[in-house]
């Protein structure tokens, strides 16, 4: 999925008033985290998540691992990592500017 320059400072706008929902720590991203990452973003769209300092990972790393997901890579910053996934089944979904 490839996102516009308007769309992603957009998303961006929407995350910046979010938490992380997850973080990833020593274990990096296991099987079960994917899965849940996965459920998350069919339900919400968007998506933060925080990369702990004991995560044996990288930011670049994680973030690569993570879009292995079906979703855009939205924004790294700082320690963070924004991800978003269109689900058109949702009725009261991200509306992205054309």
């Amino acid at each position: 999925m490839t996102l516009t320059g308007k769309q992603k400072r957009h998303l961006r706008g929407l995350a910046m008033t979010r938490r992380p929902v997850f973080q990833i720590g020593k274990d990096g991203i296991t099987p079960a985290l994917v899965q849940s990452l996965n459920d998350y973003l069919v339900k919400n769209e968007l998506m933060k998540v925080s990369i702990l300092d004991t995560c044996p990972l990288t930011l670049d790393e994680a973030a690569a691992e993570m879009t292995g997901l079906p979703a855009a890579l939205v924004q790294i910053i700082g320690k963070n990592i924004v991800l978003y996934r269109r689900n058109p089944q949702l009725t009261n979904g991200i509306e992205l500017p054309q």
